[in-house]
């Protein structure tokens, strides 16, 4: 993260305002450097039957045996999308996965407050079926893949692990960024209320993160230096139980210099630390 970019991050605030989210996109937007010439992608497969039900996969040509690496958006359960024409977001994930030499999918799920708990799961359970089933016509191992989420999707991913423990198991790992892994802690905000519901002595049940210390699934995960500051507790909660159950640490990167949105939004630009986070992982969970 070059100082001149940590600045004007910093300068947009940490919270989750219109003018931090659209001036984050509109810099990385501006960096971002377009899809590699050489990335294959097929878009708006049909992994369910909901119109949200659709992913993209990005490839190229003739790989096989490839790690499969799948990212799904933020958006506060509320809203978000895989791809948005005429941006490079989300699709900047995917084609990241192709230069490496990977499967890329980056998926949509069913949005809050017409679903709620536990419809994450359930569409991450339909998503992992299709690509055991169909990523080796494509390249793909399906012993090698590997979910992502940023903001909501990293909770979807994390309450998938947790509440359909033996669905995922076989997964090869899990990549987390600025995620909610504790409801029993977490803000009470209306994203949070719009996902898990009204009544906040209930959210108890979709508490992911007991689920994800007994999980066998390797997993990193990410808190950006200006992510708000639940998002900084959370983070926490992850690493006091995770001391507490396994003696370590677990993989916990602060990104330094970076908000909440930015640690997708700079992949695909010439700011490749978080790209190498990523890739590192992957490299180790799928060898």
């Amino acid at each position: 993260m070059t100082p001149e970019i940590r600045a004007k991050l910093k300068a947009l605030g940490r919270e989750l305002s219109p003018e931090m989210l659209g001036g984050t996109q509109a810099m990385f937007a501006e960096l971002n450097h377009g899809l590699d010439p050489r990335t294959v992608v097929k878009r708006d497969f049909a992994y369910g039957e909901d119109a949200r039900h659709r992913l993209d996969l990005f490839r190229r040509d003739n790989i096989s045996g490839a790690p499969v690496f799948v990212f799904l958006h933020g958006g506060g359960f509320m809203m978000g999308d895989k791809h948005t024409e005429g941006s490079p977001f989300y699709s900047n994930m995917g084609d990241f996965a192709a230069r490496q030499g990977w499967l890329g999918v980056t998926a949509t799920y069913r949005l809050a407050p017409d679903n709620r708990f536990p419809s994450g799961v359930e569409d991450l359970t339909a998503l992992v079926d299709w690509l055991r089933a169909n990523v080796e016509d494509y390249g793909g191992d399906p012993d090698k893949i590997v979910l992502s989420g940023q903001s909501a999707g990293a909770s979807h991913v994390a309450n998938y692990l947790a509440h359909a423990r033996d669905h995922a198991a076989g997964l090869a790992g899990a990549v987390f960024m600025s995620g909610v892994y504790d409801t029993t802690t977490c803000e009470d905000n209306p994203f949070n209320r719009a996902y898990y519901g009204d009544d906040r002595k209930a959210w108890g049940v979709a508490s992911p993160l007991a689920g994800l210390l007994t999980s066998p699934i390797p997993m990193q995960f990410s808190v950006a230096e200006f992510d708000p500051v639940d998002f900084h507790k959370q983070a926490a909660q992850v690493v006091r139980q995770w001391v507490e159950a396994h003696d370590q640490w677990p993989e916990m990167h602060l990104l330094s210099g970076h908000n909440h949105l930015s640690p997708a939004a700079c992949i695909g630009s010439d700011q490749k630390e978080v790209e190498r986070m990523i890739a590192g992982f992957v490299g180790r969970v799928t060898a």
